[in-house]
């Protein structure tokens, strides 16, 4: 006999206020006792220090977190001038030093350099895989890997503020798999003073924005109570930059067990990818081709 699975159906997106400290797991696995949720996971990892947003699925929402991680994201984060780390922020060893710091002209110069599609290298100390093996645990071993350069969209870069001679605060929008530490890193070593995170925070991620987050406290305290399901976001919020489409009882049958179906809808082209509805109801998402969705993934709600 088959074991039973622990916990509860129960689906939705869950918009957290990460703190600094935990990892992004830890934070997934809180909220997924939190909710008494058989499954659970997240779209788009922050490393421990940052803070921000950290979009978590529950249940039949993890399906549609590809379109949550491939969508664009902000980041509003402080470069400390004059000081190269291992890690590209402030959690690693200096090592590089140089007296000279740029005026707010030369940062903004800069940035254009930064903007559409460039190629970066991710830091050493990130979880990109080298033959297998995570960057990290390599560089966390004393070795020094070589990583290929991958491209990155970045929407835009602004400098936002200037505390002071030392540290200037930056705003990012980029596409899926960009590494803030490796623009300060990069950015430090065009204007020849090298550079490295202090503080990274994220303020929005696809459909989802801050001033809808909630923090690991309020969780905590609602945690296992009727009160928290009230927390939740609906499953189709992560379908948000994809068109919907509706369908009638016969195919909302044959959607739900894999099959093409007719559908209903406008603004969407054949190859396109959309998501259909029935009565409100998130059923499938797939590809749309001459009339009919054909499924990659079928909803199980209700």
């Amino acid at each position: 006999m088959a074991r039973k699975k622990k916990g509860r159906d129960i689906s939705g997106w869950l918009v957290v206020d990460k703190p600094a400290g935990p990892t992004s797991t830890a934070v997934v696995n809180k909220v997924r006792w939190a909710f008494d949720a058989r499954k659970a996971g997240h779209a788009g990892t922050l490393d421990p220090e940052a803070t921000g947003l950290l979009a978590v699925a529950l249940g039949e929402a993890t399906k549609t977190v590809p379109f949550v991680t491939d969508a664009m994201k902000a980041y509003e984060f402080t470069v400390r001038w004059g000081q190269a780390t291992n890690t590209d922020d402030a959690e690693g060893e200096v090592i590089a030093t140089s007296d000279l710091r740029p005026t707010d002209d030369e940062i903004k110069a800069a940035l254009g350099r930064f903007v559409g599609d460039i190629e970066q290298v991710p830091p050493q100390f990130s979880a990109v895989k080298i033959d297998g093996e995570r960057a990290y645990k390599l560089a966390r071993g004393g070795e020094e890997v070589e990583i290929a350069a991958r491209p990155l969209w970045v929407e835009e870069l602004l400098l936002t503020d200037r505390p002071d001679a030392d540290t200037a605060v930056l705003e990012m929008t980029c596409g899926k798999g960009g590494y803030v530490r490796a623009i300060a890193r990069d950015l430090g070593a065009v204007l020849g003073c090298h550079g490295h995170v202090v503080r990274l925070r994220r303020i929005w991620s696809g459909p989802f924005d801050l001033d809808e987050a909630v923090t690991l406290d309020r969780i905590e305290d609602l945690a296992r109570t009727p009160e928290i399901d009230a927390l939740l976001l609906p499953l189709e919020t992560g379908l948000h930059d994809l068109p919907e489409l509706r369908c009638g009882a016969e195919s909302l049958a044959r959607l739900r067990n894999g099959n093409p179906a007719e559908v209903i809808g406008s603004g969407v082209e054949f190859g396109d990818t959309a998501w259909v509805s029935h009565d409100g109801v998130p059923v499938a998402v797939g590809e749309y081709r001459g009339g009919k969705l054909h499924p990659s993934r079928v909803f199980v709600t209700g």
